[in-house]
């Protein structure tokens, strides 16, 4: 992969750019969805935009700063840790929405109310079992529900990370 990048006459910074311009098109479009098409996310779907949004700006940083090769290979490790939180989110979204119609709990509070009245963590315990309001589908692309699209965007962008920041050389 790297004599790829490499032969494309990308450097590290670039590719970072590039992952940083990726994850703006996820949120992007997320937004689209979101106020363009009247979706409302549930919060499964907030915390995988936290992931992206996480990613991009370690994506940011890594290319401003542009390391040397040791601080290029902890840029890809904490982008690779963003993402895969991102991963496990959009998985378990996936397993909610796969569960029989009545298994899974209705839809419980808003997510704002709970981080008014709650501690983080609960709040977090609450989001990740998940509620009606994940298990409900209310967009599709090619047969594929949105955590599934986030999940292979988040395995690109993770992919991605690797492959810049551990892979290619830093433009002397």
């Amino acid at each position: 992969m790297s004599s790829i990048l490499t032969r494309a006459g990308l450097d590290r910074r670039t590719g970072n750019f590039l992952g940083v311009l990726a994850c703006l098109a996820l949120i992007a479009y997320a937004l689209f969805v979101q106020y363009g098409m009247h979706v409302e996310p549930c919060p499964l779907c907030i915390l995988q935009r936290v992931s992206v949004i996480t990613a991009g700006v370690l994506f940011l940083v890594a290319a401003v700063h542009d390391p040397e090769d040791r601080g290029a290979k902890v840029y890809g490790f904490l982008i690779d840790l963003a993402t895969l939180s991102g991963i496990a989110i959009a998985a378990r979204h996936m397993w909610i929405i796969a569960q029989p119609p009545g298994s899974v709990a209705e839809c419980g509070a808003n997510l704002g109310y709970m981080m008014d009245v709650l501690p983080l963590h609960e709040v977090l315990g609450k989001i990740l079992k998940g509620s009606g309001e994940c298990a409900k589908i209310d967009w599709h692309f090619l047969g594929l529900n949105m955590p599934t699209w986030v999940l292979m965007a988040l395995v690109a962008v993770g992919t991605w990370a690797v492959a810049v920041n551990w892979f290619t050389p830093k433009r002397k």
